[in-house]
């Protein structure tokens, strides 16, 4: 089976929210791979390449009709079916994790947070239970959760992704500032640095000032 370029998935989830604020007028509105290209500030080529690993879509100078190719990327990213999910990890991020809305327009849904600190665990938050995390492999196998979301500190990562993957677990994504590794047949593990990501912007700049 060929490998997707990992890029060009993540572009997947921009051509879906392009098709959608098209649909939102008419959803008999056609598009041309052209039109996405500039949407997003690409070539019309990569958007043509990107779809052509999951079959052939649109008409030949027709175009693309916007509500079929977004059901269409909806089922090949998964999302045409709701997904559960556990947080682990109630501190600043975990927090405005939970608080976040467009989770659930995804079909992602937080049924459970597991935390340590004990006079968070009992509560119930935005309508979520917060757990003790010495009950986490019971509540995810109980609650058919399927995938993980770490927002701990660095020094506990590791520990709650192995308490995940025992749990049954084989989806996470990590916030923690640390990189988690496992083999793939495992678990998959998305890890998402913010520092890193900030001083990647702060370095951009950097260039952009040298320039002028």
């Amino acid at each position: 089976m060929k490998r997707i370029p990992e890029a060009s998935i993540h572009r997947l989830n921009l051509y879906l929210r392009t098709l959608k604020e098209l649909a939102k007028n008419s959803e008999d509105v056609t598009v041309s791979s052209k039109q996405l290209a500039e949407e997003l500030g690409i070539n019309s080529h990569q958007v043509r390449k990107d779809l052509s690993y999951f079959g052939k879509f649109g008409q030949r100078g027709i175009g693309y009709r916007t509500k079929e190719l977004a059901d269409d990327i909806n089922k090949i990213l998964g999302l045409n079916k709701k997904w559960k999910i556990c947080l682990c990890g109630l501190g600043n991020l975990g927090s405005a994790l939970i608080s976040y809305r467009g989770f659930r327009k995804e079909g992602l849904n937080v049924v459970a947070v597991f935390e340590k600190d004990k006079d968070k665990i009992g509560k119930t938050i935005n309508g979520i239970d917060v757990f003790s995390v010495e009950r986490m492999n019971r509540v995810i196998r109980e609650k058919n959760i399927e995938i993980g979301i770490i927002a701990v500190p660095a020094d506990a990562a590791k520990s709650v992704a192995s308490q995940l993957i025992d749990a049954g677990i084989k989806a996470i994504l990590n916030f923690a500032p640390i990189k988690l590794s496992y083999p793939q047949e495992k678990v998959r593990i998305r890890n998402v640095d913010l520092s890193i990501e900030l001083v990647n912007l702060a370095q951009f700049l950097a260039n952009i000032s040298k320039k002028s």
